[in-house]
């Protein structure tokens, strides 16, 4: 009887921190004692940076290995991977990388398309599109390169594989990642200045 008592009062005690309009404030000791602690720490730009590297290996694995064969040209292949790696980006990629985060919008600054909505699925579809082509450029200049070394021009020393393939793709997202913050810091810092300006 004493112990069910002692739960009603825990439980009364929960209702009443809900129904409050005021959201109570926790400590980030007391908010870590309920996060799954593991051995091996990752610093949070290099668990996104895996998880960008994998979703675009994947992309790469089922769609270009898994239905190279039956897509035309190279057109039709850099079109089809770079409309599957927008939608996995926008579906899957992203949607991990917010659900990891440890206070909202956290790791927004390590997205490219950041808004809501409809218009966001385009966006990351062309997006997806840009980078598979960067990335595709980046394999005939290596290629090009090594063939230049070798003397032989007929040869595909590097071949396109899901690791490096992913890794590339991550590649690219981060240096277009870099340049937008840094293209979002400059204009907020114009912003900034030419606000006392029309103050006055």
């Amino acid at each position: 009887m004493e112990q069910s008592k002692k739960n009603y009062e825990l439980n009364s005690e929960a209702v009443a921190d809900l129904v409050r309009e005021e959201t109570p404030e926790y400590s980030q000791e007391e908010l870590n004692k309920y996060r799954s602690q593991r051995k091996i720490k990752l610093p949070e730009l290099a668990k996104v940076l895996l998880i960008k590297a994998w979703f675009a290996g994947a992309v790469c694995y089922f769609i270009l290995w898994g239905l190279g064969f039956y897509l035309g040209g190279i057109i039709d292949i850099l079109f089809v991977l770079g409309v599957a790696l927008g939608m996995v980006t926008d579906l899957l990629t992203n949607n991990v990388i917010r659900f990891i985060e440890k206070t909202p919008e956290a790791n927004a600054p390590l997205l490219m398309i950041r808004g809501k909505g409809v218009g966001r699925f385009f966006l990351n579809v062309v997006y997806g599109l840009v980078i598979v082509i960067c990335v595709y450029l980046l394999y005939n200049v290596i290629n090009l390169t090594i063939n230049t070394i070798t003397g032989n021009p007929d040869a595909v020393p590097l071949g396109v594989e899901p690791v490096l393939f992913g890794t590339f793709c991550m590649g690219f997202d981060l240096l277009f990642v870099r340049l937008r913050n840094f293209l979002d810091r400059i204009l907020r810092e114009t912003r900034e200045k030419l606000r006392p300006q029309s103050r006055k």
